[in-house]
């Protein structure tokens, strides 16, 4: 058989076949060209029904995402580094989403937000498998990370919205912003005048995507096209050009016509040729800029919606967000998209643009143009919230406005708003525990804290205004001249000089038993810590003089007590009558004898035994002090009184308003100004016996601390320790930090809820500025204006400031409260709330206190009467 038969018949075969199947081929392209709106409805349903189910898949993606709201540390200071790690962490969690979610719904959004509730929040929200890994940030503790609240914002009437793109060279990079100052900065300037009363908010979406790699392929591979096409473009021009010059030149014109003459047209042919210019190779690297290299590429899609309730605004403030991306722009930029006409822009806010926007809105979709390629590098500014070098606004929900009347707020002065206008600030009551005002004499220390007082005051709060000058109370009185004010204010004034040949004078007695919730050991405790305090005695300098002030006072609060208890509170013994119980004998004898009962079994051994060893001149160390006191006629009508009325424990849980005038800076004024620190701070530590939701709050004001403190520094050192726990707050006022002794210093900066500063010379300032890391600096603060501050706050447990702040005028705030025909009735109802009466009756009693003394221990002995009760005497009413 011949095996070449079958080749033929296939042969045969193929060629019957082909024709078939071309005729099948051909007919079946008629029936499609015939039938073409078939395909085409098939196609069209199929491309609906893939984006519906890409749809709903996006959609059920985007259900399972999560927020998280960062606040930074005011010392928050990122590092290039830290900000890169943290764009890293990001885009990988953009991924962390089952595989079937389609590609829109993969991506993290930072959220840029400022609603008058928060001056600019940051918020971050992801797919809810990568809450670990957004949650966990390289910027450690400078960062507190904490779930975020949905958002539930009331519709305004007044809304417009953009997205941007990038404007430009596709490929060049965005301008290198440096970290300092914030490249937020821009954006946070641009809502700084936000108004929550007026229904303002603004909100930036920035929403990162990882670079899809076909996507990132397609993308290089259209622009070497295009760069590819451009370089032809290039070369045929130049081509054409070259031919041009070659024959329209003069030197060209020329040559033909002379060829023309001599030859004809066989010399045409010895023309110059013109050669084609080569393209010019496209380079990968300068065409495809920071699309080249697959390391660190996102695509981002940037949203923001402005509104307000007042017509205008919102278009207002979405320009300056846009003014404020600007500050990225180099080369490349980001732009609005849309087209303007006119005074009209076709963009996200109307159709078709705006159902797609409020869809990737709402459901954190990214679906951005196909130009907005970045770098991580690019976008360092805004993976971070506001550093340290970023100055944020303050708001109302920052710093409270000052309502008159209002007593759970403290005023602190003017603050003046981005936009402009003056808002009177202060500090929640509650939280301001204690207040610390440096600067110069007449920078305003003193004017801001009278105002403080005078609105504390007519809100219904109890305080002490210890001024050792007295200029303070000419200033306020005018403005405390109403009569709720008087029935509640009392004055210790203890001038010695301008008030006339006969002032009023109040009365206290340290040593006094007379009043409630005294313990006598308490009582020898503050006087002789006092003494101690204003002489620097301590037991190792004076141990004897310790001793002997001790055991006296402890024989004469016991004598007090047992008069007390007899009912015979006028009766009572007085610091001065120490220096009869050591220099007579008859008087000594007398006291011992009548509180021989009541005394320890060591101080009457005490007595017996290491008395009578001492030398006469042994108790000159405490009768000097004594007889300086007893010399001035007024601290010996004030301390010389049998029953004091100056109770300041009273004043506290009556919230009165009680202002004290001390003489001035000598021993003597000294040693009056230490024992009344040393009440003051056992008066409140006394507070421990009331429930402390039953404590009414109470303020001191101590001006001119330099002279308080040098006669009391460790009891004002343990006021601003203690006195938190007994609801009373302390404000102090000082030139000079340095000159305070170091204890109180100490506490004074540890414990101070605010801290101020007038101006001064940068040596006096720097003490401050240091607290604040030196923002604003010592030469900042050197050259402010007169009655200007910088202050810092406690508000919610959160440092505000430092903020220049503008000192508050009596005049300016509290012009209705003026009432100078009135003040005399103030001084007169002052004096009668604490019971002044003439120098001159107070200085024939004090004279006379010592007879009423020995006739009751004369009346005692003799009958030893058997002790009462505790007889009490009317403090302030």
């Amino acid at each position: 058989m011949d095996s070449s038969a079958p080749e033929p018949l296939l042969s045969a075969l193929t060629a019957s076949l082909i024709p078939s199947v071309a005729r099948d081929l051909a007919a079946a392209l008629l029936w499609v060209a015939d039938h073409w709106y078939l395909l085409a409805v098939v196609l069209a349903a199929a491309g609906i029904g893939g984006e519906y189910l890409v749809r709903h898949l996006a959609a059920k993606a985007s259900q399972e995402r999560m927020a998280l709201e960062f606040t930074p540390a005011p010392h928050f200071d990122p590092s290039h580094e830290e900000i890169f790690r943290r764009g890293v962490e990001l885009t990988r969690a953009s991924t962390s989403l089952p595989w079937w979610a389609p590609r829109r719904s993969k991506a993290v959004r930072i959220r840029l937000r400022s609603d008058g509730h928060a001056p600019f929040s940051y918020r971050l929200e992801g797919p809810a498998g990568a809450e670990r890994l957004l949650t966990t940030t390289p910027f450690g503790p400078s960062v507190r990370v904490a779930k975020a609240k949905a958002l539930r914002d009331t519709p305004r009437p007044h809304e417009v919205r953009a997205e941007f793109i990038l404007r430009g060279n596709p490929v060049a990079s965005l301008r290198e912003v440096p970290l300092q100052p914030d490249p937020l900065q821009p954006l946070v300037d641009a809502v700084a005048d936000l108004r929550a009363d007026l229904g303002d908010l603004a909100e930036i979406c920035i929403d990162l995507q990882r670079a899809p790699k076909w996507a990132l392929r397609a993308r290089r591979w259209k622009l070497m096209q295009q760069a590819r096409r451009g370089e032809q473009r290039e070369a045929e021009r130049t081509t054409r050009w070259m031919n041009r010059s070659a024959d329209d030149s003069f030197v060209g014109q020329l040559q033909q016509l002379l060829t023309s003459q001599r030859g004809g047209s066989a010399q045409l042919g010895r023309r110059g040729m013109v050669m084609t210019a080569p393209p010019v190779r496209v380079d990968r690297d300068k065409t495809l800029g920071k699309l080249a290299e697959d390391a660190h590429l996102v695509r981002v899609q940037i949203l923001a919606r402005c509104a307000s309730s007042v017509e205008g605004r919102a278009q207002a403030r979405l320009a300056r967000v846009q003014a404020g991306l600007d500050v990225f722009g180099g080369s490349a930029r980001w732009a609005m998209r849309g087209l303007r006409i006119g005074p009209w822009r076709l963009g996200a806010d109307r159709w078709p643009h705006r159902a797609r926007f409020d869809l990737r809105w709402r459901t954190g979709q990214c679906m951005p143009p196909a130009v907005n390629w970045v770098g991580l590098e690019e976008l360092l500014g805004l993976l971070k919230p506001p550093t340290v070098w970023c100055r944020v606004p303050l708001l109302p929900v920052d710093l409270p406005t000052f309502v008159h009347g209002n007593p759970d707020l403290l005023l602190q002065g003017w603050y003046r708003e981005p936009d402009g206008r003056r808002r009177l600030v202060a500090t929640h009551a509650e939280q301001t525990l204690f207040e610390i005002g440096v600067g110069k004499a007449g920078g305003g220390k003193t004017e801001r804290a009278a105002a403080q007082a005078v609105g504390y005051a007519h809100a219904g709060g109890g305080l002490l205004f210890v001024d050792p000058h007295h200029d303070s109370w000419r200033r306020v009185a005018p403005f405390l001249a109403h009569q709720p004010i008087m029935d509640r204010i009392a004055r210790i004034d203890l001038r010695a000089t301008g008030r006339g040949s006969d002032p009023l004078i109040s009365a206290w007695n340290p040593i006094g038993m007379h009043q409630p919730r005294q313990a006598a050991h308490e009582v020898v405790e503050d006087v002789v810590d006092a003494f101690a305090t204003a002489f620097g005695w301590d037991d190792a300098n004076a141990p004897r003089a310790i001793a002997i002030f001790t055991q006296a006072l402890t024989v004469l609060t016991a004598l007090n007590e047992l008069a007390c208890r007899n009912g015979r509170g006028q009766d009572q013994a007085t610091l001065f009558h120490v220096r009869s119980l050591l220099t007579d004998p008859g008087f000594r004898s007398s006291a011992l004898a009548a509180t021989e009962p009541v005394l320890d079994a060591d101080s009457r051994a005490w007595w017996q035994t290491t008395f009578p060893t001492f030398p006469p001149d042994s108790f000159n160390v405490l009768l000097n002090p004594l007889t300086r006191l007893a010399a001035n006629p007024i601290t010996r009508a004030f301390l010389g009184q049998p029953q004091g009325v100056y109770n300041i424990r009273a004043a506290m849980d009556r919230r009165m308003i009680v202002w004290v005038s001390t003489a001035g800076n000598g021993p003597t004024d000294r040693l009056l100004v230490a024992l009344l620190n040393r009440d003051l701070l056992r008066a409140g530590r006394s507070r421990v016996d009331i429930a402390e939701d039953q404590r009414v709050p109470f303020r001191g004001y101590l001006d001119e601390l330099i002279t308080l403190a040098t006669s009391g520094a460790d009891s004002i050192a343990s006021m601003f320790e203690d006195f938190r726990k007994f609801k009373i707050r302390l404000h102090a006022l000082t030139q000079l930090l340095a000159r305070l002794p170091l204890p109180v210093r100490q506490s004074l900066v540890q414990n101070a809820s605010t801290l101020s500063t007038t101006r001064g010379s940068r040596a006096a300032v720097s003490p401050v500025t240091e607290e604040w890391g030196e923002r604003p600096s010592a030469a900042q603060v050197a050259h402010l204006d007169q009655f200007d501050h910088y202050s810092s706050f406690t508000i919610d447990g959160r440092l505000v400031g430092p903020v220049l702040v503008q000192g508050p005028h009596l005049d300016e705030l509290f012009a209705e409260q003026y009432r100078p025909g009135h003040v005399a009735a103030l001084e007169q109802a002052a004096d009668r709330n604490a019971q002044a009466r003439p120098l001159s009756q107070l200085t024939a009693s004090a004279a006379d206190q010592l007879d009423r003394v020995r006739a009751f221990l004369h009346d005692h002995l003799a009958t030893h009467a058997r002790p009462v009760a505790l007889t009490k005497t009317r403090d302030y009413q």
